[in-house]
C-alpha cells in the first residue's frame, strides 16, 4: 500500500509521510479509496452510465467492509487494464499508477478491513460523502464539452460540491486526530470541525480556480451560473479572451474566498498544541502551497492571464523547509502563513 501511495498521492505524500503512526494507515487507506473513486469518475475509457455503475459498486464495497464483511470488487474492465485510447471529450485513460491502484484495490480493502470498527465507520462516512460529490459531478457534467459548457447553477451547488469532495475530509481528519494523537488535548471540538471543513473547502476552491482553463476546455465550469450572470457572462464566455475583463472581479472574489478559507485552516493548525509537531506540519504544508498558488493566480489574473499554474518542486521544497526551520520559534512559525501570503510571486504555468 505504501508503494501505491507514493505513486499516486503526489504532493499529499509529503503530508502522509510526516503523520503520526497512529493515524497514518487509516488516512492512507481512505486517500487511496477516494483516489480510486476519482479515477473512475474522471476516466474517458467508458461512458457516464458505466462510470456511475462502477462508483456504486465501489460504494457497496466500502459499506460492506465497514461492517467487517468480505467484499467482491466490481468489474472495472478496461479501467484497471492496460492503457487504451481515451474517448473524445472524456478525462483520459488515467495514469499507469492510477490503473495499478484500481487493479490493486483488494490490498487496500484488506488493510481497511483490519482497522477498528470505529475507524472503519469514519472512513466509510467520509468516502460515501466524497463519492456522492463525484456522482453529482458526473450527472452534471457527463455530457459537457467545450462546445456546450455546463456550469453549476448556484452558490449553494458550489458549496455542496466543495464540501462533498474536500470539506468532509476536514471533518474526517479532525475526528481521526482527536481519537488518537490529540485524544488528551483540550480543544474546542466544534470550532475545530468548522475550521477543518473550511480548510478542506479552501484547498478545493484553490484547485477549481487553478484548473479553470482545463475544466472549461472539457466543458465544465464550477463557478456558478448565477454569479456569472450578475457580471453579464455565460459559462461559454470564459473561453473567450474578450470576456476576461468582465470576468476578473468574479474571479478575484473567489480568490478572496479561497484565501479566507485557508486563513481559517491556518487557525485550525495553530490551535493544535505545539508539541504535536507532525500534525501541525502535515496541516501547514498544503495551506502554504495553497496560499502561494493563490498568489500566482492573483498575479496572473491582474494582468489578464488566467492560465493554469503549478508550483515548481523547488518552490514546494522551500516552503516545507521554511516551515521546519521556523517551527522552533513559535511566533515566527505562526506568522508564516501571513508572510507567505504577502510575498511577491513569480508566476509558473503547467
Amino acid at each position: 500500500m505504501q508503494k501505491l501511495l507514493r505513486e499516486v498521492s503526489r504532493s499529499f505524500y509529503l503530508t502522509l509521510r510526516v503523520l503520526p503512526r497512529s493515524i497514518k494507515p487509516q488516512i492512507g487507506a481512505a486517500y487511496l479509496l477516494a483516489r480510486a473513486a476519482d479515477t473512475i469518475a474522471d476516466t474517458g475509457l467508458v461512458g457516464v452510465p458505466k462510470r456511475v455503475e462502477a462508483l456504486l459498486g465501489l460504494r457497496r464495497c466500502v459499506q460492506e467492509a465497514a461492517l467487517g464483511r468480505p467484499v467482491t470488487l466490481p468489474d472495472l474492465g478496461p479501467l484497471a487494464g492496460p492503457a487504451a485510447e481515451a474517448r473524445p471529450g472524456g478525462g483520459g485513460e488515467g495514469t499507469p499508477a492510477e490503473r495499478r491502484l484500481l487493479g490493486g484495490l483488494h490490498a487496500v480493502f484488506e488493510a481497511y478491513g483490519g482497522f477498528s470498527e470505529e475507524d472503519r465507520r469514519r472512513i466509510r462516512d467520509v468516502l460515501l460523502t466524497i463519492m456522492r460529490g463525484q456522482e453529482l459531478d458526473l450527472l452534471r457534467f457527463g455530457a459537457a464539452s467545450a462546445a456546450a459548457v455546463s456550469a453549476l447553477e448556484t452558490e449553494e451547488d458550489l458549496d455542496e460540491y466543495i464540501y462533498c469532495v474536500a470539506g468532509c475530509v476536514g471533518e474526517f481528519w479532525t475526528e481521526m486526530c482527536r481519537a488518537y494523537p490529540l485524544s488528551g488535548a483540550a480543544l474546542d471540538r466544534e470550532r475545530m470541525l468548522e475550521d477543518g471543513i473550511r480548510f478542506g473547502k479552501g484547498l478545493q476552491l484553490v484547485n477549481i480556480l487553478r484548473d479553470l482553463p482545463r475544466d472549461l476546455s472539457q466543458g465544465r465550469c464550477y463557478l456558478p451560473r448565477e454569479r456569472l450572470r450578475q457580471a453579464g457572462l455565460r459559462p461559454g464566455d470564459l473561453l473567450e479572451t474578450a470576456s476576461m475583463e468582465r470576468f476578473y472581479p468574479v474571479y478575484a472574489g473567489y480568490l478572496d474566498r479561497a484565501e479566507a478559507y485557508l486563513s481559517d485552516g491556518w487557525r485550525y493548525t495553530t490551535a493544535i498544541p505545539a508539541r504535536h509537531v507532525r500534525i501541525r506540519l502535515a496541516c501547514s504544508w498544503p495551506i502554504l502551497i495553497g496560499i502561494r498558488t493563490l498568489g500566482q493566480l492573483r498575479a496572473g489574473a491582474a494582468q489578464g492571464d488566467f492560465r493554469r499554474v503549478k508550483l515548481r518542486r523547488g518552490d514546494v521544497r522551500r516552503l516545507v523547509l521554511r516551515s521546519v526551520v521556523s517551527y522552533p520559534c513559535p511566533g515566527r512559525w505562526e506568522r508564516l502563513f501571513e508572510k507567505v501570503r504577502r510575498e511577491p510571486v513569480c508566476r509558473g504555468t503547467a
